[in-house]
């Protein structure tokens, strides 16, 4: 029997409640993934084995956001205090602006061997093992992801919604790069596209986890799967080399914060974007917002983020380049600056002077007080197309994200790390954690994160309520796009103050995102979104 029904058409609306638990829990946008770090848990693992093997099996039953290939970030609570890990990793050493500008390149591309910086996620892994594991082996913790390549898994709804537009995507690029062959090898089993409700088994990839397993994710960097990475980008005259792999370790981080009406909201430090979020806090101190669905509170958010999204594409880059500082950007005084230009009108924001996307999310929690907020992406779904032949390896495109304009504080040299769009957020209260959010979705997720924040700490939303809220997203200039099932009225209220509204026909670039909050009892809260195949798995 076969089911006749399309998983992407609903005639109802549904809900979903809040979930409980005291164990622990793990929250993410696919329930095997979750599934695997809940089978962790109950293992004796702790938060931040559970997040490892959520990790590992996200790449393998959600390649159409992550893999090994890719990046991740990392805001973990242990031993009574905040951690942050920043595993994204650096440009090649050899690639360069005029080296691309001779290839007759006028912008870094989105899709082959140049956008390719060195990956961080299987670093991240072994990192986080390494300072906080429990008494359970690295490859035990990888098992229920090898386990998922081997046998096979069935591709989820939200998951199969995007397969379709990745296939053409890779079918117009390999026309003209033949590099991406090894994505049509390994993700269109005789050439079909894939949707949700079939059967994909990734052999190659299961046995690399193995190896990354057996390794303590060395062989990656320093071993057999990083030469097998180096040839390869030899011979199709790319960047990356075995010494670019080598050298290779993610960095420990001081998480940077700001407080909000009595909370602490936490994000990892540039190269990230989520100082955005902290600035738009800022800026909005200085509102007074008023009702939930009142005109000014959507409106002061809009203006408040499009203002701290400007100047942090203007000046957010490797910490190293970096000529404002985190301290200038989150200056008080600059914040109140800031404020003062926003009325009842909409402004198309310009950077101001200080004084000198696919992704995927999970939160894990546990008995004994961890909780750790991870977020690891290929960026723009798949990535760069490339995929190792024989290990299942599929490469981000992370580098695309440099410009090509040397004056940019974010322009692409040799060995610096780019831009980066993904951000795991982390909320305290007094000292307290309160636990681990984040919202997938490229430059959507600050835009995410602020509203849920908003939603949470303003407006008093349980975690289910402020993920489901319809959500708007600032694209450029004026332009806001809007979810179906935002506020008309409202909708109409910001038209007439100047925004281009926009509503969109399917909710998938609105971001997807998931909650774990802790009350003083130890009981945990969690919560995920429909925009996604999320599940709160709970022990």
């Amino acid at each position: 029997m076969k089911f006749e029904f399309d998983p992407l058409i609903y005639h109802y609306p549904s809900r979903r409640n809040v979930i409980y638990g005291k164990k622990g829990m793990v929250v993410t946008g696919n329930p095997l993934a979750a599934n695997a770090g809940l089978e962790i848990l109950k293992k004796g693992g702790n938060a931040i084995d559970a997040a490892i093997a959520t990790a590992a099996a996200l790449t393998v039953v959600e390649p159409t956001a992550n893999g090994i290939g890719g990046d991740a970030f990392a805001i973990v609570w242990a031993n009574g205090k905040l951690h942050g890990l920043n595993a994204s990793g650096p440009s090649p050493k050899k690639i360069s602006i005029n080296v691309l500008k001779e290839r007759g390149l006028n912008e870094v591309p989105t899709t082959g061997v140049v956008p390719v910086n060195v990956p961080g996620a299987p670093a991240a892994w072994a990192e986080l093992w390494k300072k906080f594991g429990s008494s359970l082996k690295f490859k035990e913790l990888l098992e229920p992801a090898i386990s998922y390549a081997k046998e096979g898994f069935i591709i989820q709804p939200g998951v199969g919604s995007v397969w379709g537009s990745a296939y053409r995507k890779y079918s117009e690029a390999l026309k003209k790069d033949k590099s991406i062959q090894g994505w049509f090898d390994t993700f269109a089993p005789e050439g079909r596209c894939l949707k949700a409700g079939d059967l994909l088994r990734l052999e190659d990839h299961g046995n690399t986890l193995e190896e990354i397993g057996d390794t303590l994710s060395e062989s990656f960097y320093r071993g057999d799967l990083a030469e097998k990475i180096a040839n390869f980008f030899k011979v199709h005259d790319g960047f990356l080399e075995l010494s670019d792999l080598e050298e290779y370790h993610p960095e420990w981080v001081e998480p940077i914060s700001t407080s909000y009406k009595g909370y602490d909201i936490y994000e990892i430090p540039p190269n990230g974007h989520g100082i955005t979020v902290l600035m738009a806090l800022n800026i909005l101190k200085e509102l007074e917002l008023g009702d939930m669905n009142s005109f000014h509170s959507t409106h002061y958010q809009i203006e408040a983020l499009k203002l701290a999204f400007t100047d942090v594409k203007k000046y957010v880059a490797d910490p190293r380049t970096m000529e404002i500082t985190i301290e200038e950007l989150l200056s008080m005084d600059y914040a109140k600056n800031r404020a003062k230009l926003i009325k009842d009108m909409a402004i198309v924001p310009e950077a101001g002077k200080p004084s000198q996307s696919g992704t995927v999310y999970l939160a894990t929690a546990d008995q004994y007080g961890n909780m750790v907020s991870y977020i690891q992406s290929n960026y723009m779904g798949f990535g760069s197309g490339i995929v190792i032949p024989g290990t299942g390896i599929a490469m981000h495109n992370r580098g695309c994200n440099f410009s090509l304009d040397p004056e940019s504080a974010n322009c692409l040299e040799g060995g610096k790390k780019s831009y980066h769009t993904i951000i795991p957020g982390f909320l305290m209260k007094d000292g307290k954690p309160v636990g681990p959010f984040g919202v997938m979705g490229g430059f959507m997720q600050p835009q995410g994160h602020l509203q849920v924040l908003i939603n949470t700490i303003e407006y008093r939303l349980n975690p289910q309520d402020a993920l489901d809220r319809p959500r708007w997203q600032w694209i450029g200039d004026k332009t806001i796009e809007i979810e179906q099932s935002f506020d008309n009225n409202l909708a109409l209220q910001l038209k007439r103050a100047g925004h281009d509204i926009v509503v969109k026909a399917d909710s998938t670039d609105f971001g997807r995102g998931e909650i774990i909050w802790r009350d003083d009892n130890g009981i945990l809260c969690g919560a995920c979104e429909p925009r996604t195949d999320g599940y709160v798995a709970v022990w």
